[in-house]
């Protein structure tokens, strides 16, 4: 049995910083208007949900596995359950 790393990534990175700032600067150009579009729509019962999103979004960009990993969730190919699957579960205990 092996445990992930409290802090950090498997291969040794430092994860980007959960703020605004750092994850705009982590997300391609073509993406960054798009971010700044949804932060400055959300209200405070939104906000925090916008910026885990885009900061989960940019961790995938930086990831030189990203593009295969999501054209594969796209495709229903990934391997693991879905969260709907397990839901689904769950309500039938």
């Amino acid at each position: 049995m092996s445990a992930a790393p409290l802090h950090g990534h498997h291969d040794g990175s430092v994860p980007i910083p959960r703020t605004q700032d750092a994850v705009a600067a982590a997300l391609p150009p073509a993406q960054r208007m798009e971010f700044y579009r949804e932060m400055g729509e959300a209200d405070d019962a939104t906000i925090g949900g916008v910026l885990r999103r885009w900061w989960l979004r940019a961790e995938l960009y930086r990831d030189p596995e990203g593009d295969r990993i999501h054209a594969a969730v796209q495709a229903g190919t990934a391997p693991g359950v879905s969260a709907s699957a397990v839901l689904r579960r769950l309500g039938a205990l």
